[in-house]
């Protein structure tokens, strides 16, 4: 049985260094299990089970749940190190962790529906608002079909994007996000991909459901920096605007990823030799200048992705904690970081897996693997350069942003 929230103790001397070193331990485990991991089609048990057992999904949860409400510096770094160990596994556990920063935004009697008798239930999402809520006594009615459900299969809840009506046949008035639980969807199994292939990112099916009124939050709610999880939740880390900082579990994960890979790269590029033809008989590759600057640009790539991105979390940090509101010029620089940092750990798997070699085609292969899963990240439309970069240029320019939301 989940122990309920009175029974809920903080570690002793927990530090955030502690956190992240815990989630590094687990790394050699992760990239055993990756064939596993692909095969099953969604995260294995034993890894949810392992980052429960660490406390790592309570990185970004309220204390009074348990959670550490640690900054986002210390999610981001806690979500490249599991990730570095499997890409799929390390964004189901990315998303998965931040999302119960958003559940911390939805009123508090939402978040004991979640929470108080299970406060180790988790939460997977699809933010597109391809489902209608219709508004009747005491909530919603809900219907509708998400894609890219990523950790459906091991997630509790789900925290949906919809259109808002305030009457059946009305148009709808606005947007916003509604948490529902396990039992009122359905599942459909179409998740057939080239990366990110044990994310089981299925669809889900929602039909007439009903959502009492405080388990919706409006995009406004979300944005303004004072959504009713600011009621119950006072730290600094709930005064964030949603858009402002939820993109950064899809670049984490992905940072890690790169960063797992030329990790991998290295172990066994040390040791190998070239098996002769245009190589040359027996001769170290590691040796070879090529091999070289490959591993030189990759590896400044991820540490400038890195570095960009935590700059970037512990900014958001300070500027909150000083009781300022994050400027358009800062949340567009930051919006136009994260997809820049994506575009560095691309190039850095492509350096990496363009000199793999013939070994590089196994489907045992960490790197082959990290890049499909990498390529597969860098496509969602929130880390699409083009959109993101473009956006960061406009406001660069003293033009308006336009319809993008940063």
């Amino acid at each position: 049985m989940a122990a309920s929230t009175e029974e809920i103790e903080e570690p002793v001397d927990e530090t955030p260094d502690a956190l992240v070193a815990r989630a590094r331990s687990l790394v050699p485990g992760l990239r055993e299990r990756q064939h596993d991991t692909e095969r099953n089609g969604k995260v294995l048990p034993e890894a949810i089970s392992a980052f429960q057992a660490e406390g790592l999904y309570r990185v970004l949860q309220p204390k009074r749940y348990g959670g550490y409400e640690y900054g986002l510096d210390v999610f981001a770094r806690t979500a490249m190190e599991i990730a570095s160990g499997c890409g799929s596994t390390g964004w189901v556990f990315s998303t998965g962790a931040q999302h119960q920063w958003q559940i911390g935004l939805f009123a508090k009697q939402a978040q004991d529906d979640v929470w108080k008798s299970d406060p180790a239930a988790l939460a997977g999402s699809s933010y597109a608002p391809t489902g209608n809520a219709v508004a009747e006594d005491g909530g919603y009615r809900v219907t509708g079909k998400w894609s890219f459900c990523s950790g459906v299969d091991v997630c509790q809840w789900m925290i949906l994007g919809v259109r808002i009506a305030q009457a059946e046949g009305a148009e709808p008035a606005g947007t916003g996000f509604v948490l529902v639980p396990k039992s009122d969807y359905r599942i459909e199994k179409n998740w057939d991909v080239l990366g990110l292939v044990g994310t089981g990112s299925n669809d889900l099916v929602l039909e007439n459901a009903f959502v009492p009124a405080h388990r919706v939050l409006t995009h406004e709610e979300a944005e303004s920096g004072k959504s009713p999880g600011t009621l119950a939740n006072d730290g600094d880390l709930y005064k964030i605007p949603f858009f402002a900082a939820i993109s950064l579990c899809l670049c984490s994960a992905i940072i890690g990823m790169a960063r797992g890979a030329l990790e991998t790269y290295l172990a066994d590029i040390k040791g190998r030799e070239s098996r002769g033809a245009a190589a040359g008989a027996a001769n170290k590759i590691a040796d070879f200048a090529t091999i070289q600057i490959r591993v030189g640009e990759a590896a400044a790539s991820i540490d400038a992705a890195e570095t960009l991105v935590l700059r970037d979390c512990r900014d958001i940090m300070a500027t909150i904690a000083a009781g300022l509101e994050l400027s358009p010029e800062q949340r567009a620089r930051n919006k136009g970081d994260l997809g820049f940092a994506v575009r560095l750990s691309v190039r850095a798997a492509d350096l990496l897996f363009e000199s793999v070699g013939g070994m590089g085609l196994h489907s045992s292969n960490h790197v082959q693997r990290a890049w499909r899963d990498i390529h597969a990240g860098a496509k969602h439309i929130s880390m699409n350069w083009d959109a993101v970069g473009t956006l960061y240029g406009r406001v660069k320019l003293g033009l308006p942003p336009g319809h993008a939301q940063f």
